[in-house]
């Protein structure tokens, strides 16, 4: 893509994996770049997460593809069990028939290591700058540029803001102002094994979801094989704001009551867990006002059950970047074409993730149902069931000007 007629820059607050792929997609189209994050270092907190063909689309785009496979684990299958049962509900062969239908594979990477593998990739290039224990406390649009300040006074001023700023977004309270996000009464407990520790019977280059009542379990190797991402996700009332509290081990076991062998094994191997409350909000369709725009969690915040947001947020990232270029020295009018190229794909997103929990976590008729339907579903339809999420064309349909 050829550079705008006159680089612009861009103030991004937030510098987790949608900031940062903000920064990185926008200089490479020569904007200059600053990316603030209130943490006193440029890290990202959580372990395994799922890399869908969509992802690897982006990797292709922004020459990510080497590094990132260098990293990720690729597994054979995608694999639903009953929990209760411990039958087998349903299996894709994610190497052979996700790869040949779409045309790049299904991943999976530790969250640190996407993260690092995309900030390596912005430190290489000369317009991005990295202002790490940064936290921004006021910024306002002045009709030709904005302004932002940190806490400790310092000001900068660039041509537009970026609020990649997650969950809890302060860019979003300022303009959106719609609230607190929807807690959705589902608990997290994400954990990370060495291979070592992890049960023969459960050794396995797959990605495995345990489904039970009001409950499911997943587990898949990370780096290579060399460690195993657990996340046991039940329903609770209760509530911590953030992602990073210690969780409570009497309540997961209680919540896992009746589950196989294979799952309890996976979970007695714990220790201490962390936990995450799992929220989300109603999607909107006007997330920017002016020269101010939102990006990934701090626009269409979602559940985890399609294994969506980051890669939400990488398509975001490229979107506004060829928005921008799209509409030289004009980021307003560019992030109205952004929005509206994203509204109903995230949307669509937020909403299906919400069903899928309540497939995830069915009980009595509801889950005889479901294991009957999935057991029945080839995998060639699968792959056309969700090709409205992988497909590069579709992706490419949401994407902006090429």
């Amino acid at each position: 893509m050829k550079p705008a007629s006159r680089p612009l820059t861009f103030l991004i607050v937030g510098g987790g994996i949608g900031g940062i792929a903000a920064a990185l997609s926008l200089a490479r189209n020569g904007h200059r770049v600053h990316v603030f994050e209130q943490a006193h270092e440029f890290r990202e907190v959580g372990a395994g997460i799922q890399l869908g063909p969509n992802a690897f689309h982006l990797f292709k785009l922004l020459g990510l593809t080497e590094r990132v496979s260098a990293l990720a684990a690729f597994p054979d299958d995608l694999v639903v069990m009953d929990s209760l049962s411990g039958e087998p509900v349903t299996e894709i062969p994610a190497a052979t028939v996700i790869r040949e239908r779409f045309g790049y594979p299904y991943g999976l990477i530790h969250r640190a290591d996407l993260h690092r593998i995309l900030l390596e990739a912005c430190r290489d290039l000369p317009g991005v700058s990295l202002h790490a224990g940064s936290k921004i406390t006021h910024f306002e649009d002045l009709g030709g540029d904005v302004v932002a300040q940190t806490e400790s006074g310092e000001t900068y001023r660039g041509d537009a803001l970026v609020g990649a700023d997650g969950l809890w977004s302060s860019v979003r309270a300022a303009i959106v102002g719609d609230g607190a996000p929807r807690v959705s009464g589902h608990i997290a407990y994400r954990a990370v094994l060495p291979i070592d520790e992890v049960p023969l019977a459960n050794r396995r280059n797959a990605m495995t979801l345990w489904a039970g009542p009001k409950n499911h379990l997943v587990h898949y190797p990370l780096r290579g094989g060399k460690l195993f991402n657990l996340v046991a996700v039940f329903h609770s009332d209760r509530y911590e704001e953030g992602w990073d509290a210690y969780g409570d081990t009497e309540e997961l076991m209680l919540r896992f009551q009746g589950v196989v062998p294979q799952v309890k094994q996976m979970l007695d191997k714990i220790e201490s867990w962390r936990m995450w409350v799992l929220c989300d909000r109603e999607p909107i369709k006007t997330w920017s006002k002016g020269r101010i725009t939102l990006l990934g969690d701090a626009a269409h915040p979602m559940l985890q059950y399609l294994a969506q947001g980051a890669c939400m947020a990488m398509e975001d990232a490229v979107c506004l970047a060829r928005h921008i270029q799209a509409s030289p020295g004009d980021p307003a009018q560019a992030f109205l074409g952004y929005q509206a190229d994203r509204y109903l794909r995230t949307a669509r997103v937020q909403l299906t993730a919400r069903l899928y929990g309540n497939v995830y976590h069915a009980a009595g008729a509801t889950r005889d149902l479901r294991n009957a339907y999935l057991s029945t579903r080839s995998a060639g339809q699968f792959c056309e069931g969700n090709a409205w999420l992988y497909d590069a064309a579709e992706v490419e349909r949401h994407l902006g000007p090429a």
